[in-house]
């Protein structure tokens, strides 16, 4: 039984490369592709699987076996057309989830239109930021405030539905502090320990990011 998710990044530049590393770093299997030969070869010291080769072919992403791969990350904002088609093909093969990065609002909606699960701004979102997000799994946002402690968004679990933070303890229990609880686009820091929670209910909290882990 597979226990770790795979990942493919589609195009080799600043945002594809920081986000392949970062993930390849934390033990993570990544295909990389760039359709440059020379950056590929740059790529590769410290990429164990690069590959030079055009994902707008259908049978490239064949080849690459890319059916199996659980995330694939789109890295081509300066190619709209070619975003386009590598989504849509990922989408034909099965991809469950496909994260592109855009260069603006109108390629955000094409992108979204003809399947991209998720669009990241780079001037936004870093790709440390976004690969810590993905190695994060299970939280909606993650932002590592130094190089121990992290500040993250995490939806609230059905075991802790219908009870309160004094209840449920999550300081002692996971060693986190809650900073503030957002519900729809409303945000309160003004957090109250006696707030029942429910599915609707997201929690902003800081924590030791090694700790982290307990919540996955």
């Amino acid at each position: 039984m597979k226990t770790k998710k795979t990942y493919a990044i589609f195009g080799l530049g600043r945002y594809g490369l920081a986000v392949a590393r970062e993930l390849v770093e934390n033990g993570i299997e990544v295909i990389a592709v760039d359709t440059d030969e020379r950056i590929v070869n740059d790529a590769a010291a410290y990429l164990p699987v690069c590959k030079c080769a055009d994902v707008t072919d259908a049978e490239v992403i064949s080849r690459l076996g890319i059916a199996n791969i659980d995330t694939v990350i789109v890295c081509m904002a300066s190619n709209l057309e070619a975003s386009v088609m590598a989504i849509t093909l990922c989408k034909e093969v099965g991809v469950k989830t496909v994260i592109a990065k855009c260069a603006n609002e109108m390629h955000q909606k094409i992108l979204l239109r003809v399947g991209a699960d998720r669009v990241v701004f780079p001037e936004n979102e870093s790709g440390i930021r976004l690969a810590k997000n993905l190695l994060s799994s299970g939280f909606i946002d993650m932002i590592s405030l130094s190089k121990d402690v992290s500040m993250v968004e995490i939806d609230v679990k059905q075991e802790w539905y219908g009870k309160n933070l004094i209840e449920l303890n999550l300081r002692k229990k996971y060693g986190f502090n809650i900073v503030a609880i957002k519900k729809g686009e409303k945000v309160n820091v003004n957090v109250n320990p006696e707030q029942v929670l429910d599915s609707e209910t997201t929690l902003i909290v800081i924590a030791n990011t090694s700790k982290l882990t307990k919540l996955k």
